[in-house]
């Protein structure tokens, strides 16, 4: 990666819960290029230090926060360190998510508590925790959810539940904080290479991989670039009338439905 100092975000500052892998960790690296400065928010510090450390050698400048999204009180004293450190806060990303794969029958009730507490709980922490810093500045949150949100998918009832919850939250926080100056949007990524989620949900290369890839309208998994290029997009100015919204970045995937992908 190469820092733009003219970037896009060249000023800003942003937040990214989940930065240590996948999604957000591409979103992070995504800011920097564009001359933002970037907190990365996530439960282990060796990743949240490698995410930083590859932002830093390419000229940007990164600091991690280890805080679990599920502890207000935890995620509230990270966005004091971050806006101590970078003196503001325009961006927040909810990017903290976990899954597995459960059919409801078998799911325990801490396994379904877990992943709403993350997902959806976690963002809304993050969110209120970050508020009044972003109506300083009149700035944008962005939260990733997922296709599940809306399209019936086998053994993702969990997963399924939170990501609803995540998109009318947005809905609801938009219609509340626009007046205060913030943005709220939502990103529904379909299957993305090289993530863990996916990793967790289609494990089999030869397999479960080349059948959904098979379903895929556009014939492929998508690639953290993209959805790092839609959430720029939605924190951008070309974005600045857009609010409440979920964009959908699945290469068709809810076109067709989960149908049998996880069966």
């Amino acid at each position: 990666m190469s820092v733009f100092k003219d970037g896009l975000l060249a000023g800003q500052v942003a937040l990214i819960t989940g930065g240590g892998s996948g999604i957000g960790a591409g979103i992070a690296t995504r800011f920097a290029e564009q001359g933002a400065r970037v907190a990365v928010l996530g439960r282990k510090l060796d990743k949240l230090e490698g995410v930083a450390q590859q932002i830093a050698a390419a000229g940007g400048q990164a600091l991690p926060l280890p805080a679990d999204v599920r502890d207000f009180a935890a995620v509230e004293a990270a966005v004091a360190q971050a806006i101590s450190t970078f003196g503001q806060l325009d961006i927040l990303i909810n990017s903290a998510a976990g899954n597995f794969l459960s059919p409801a029958a078998g799911l325990s009730a801490n396994g379904f508590r877990t992943v709403i507490e993350i997902d959806l709980v976690g963002t809304f922490n993050a969110s209120r925790a970050c508020f009044q810093a972003l109506s300083k500045q009149g700035g944008s949150i962005v939260s990733i959810t997922a296709t599940q949100a809306w399209v019936p998918t086998p053994l993702q009832c969990h997963a399924g539940a939170a990501k609803a919850g995540i998109a009318k939250l947005t809905q609801d926080l938009a219609l509340e904080w626009g007046s205060s100056g913030v943005r709220v949007n939502a990103v529904a990524p379909g299957p993305i290479a090289d993530t863990e989620g996916m990793r967790r949900l289609a494990p089999d290369e030869t397999d479960a991989r080349s059948r959904l890839e098979r379903k895929m309208p556009v014939g492929r998994w998508g690639r953290v670039a993209e959805i790092a290029d839609a959430v720029l997009f939605l924190v951008s100015p070309a974005a600045g009338f857009i609010t409440g919204t979920t964009l959908v970045v699945d290469g068709g995937q809810s076109l067709v439905g989960a149908g049998d992908l996880f069966g």
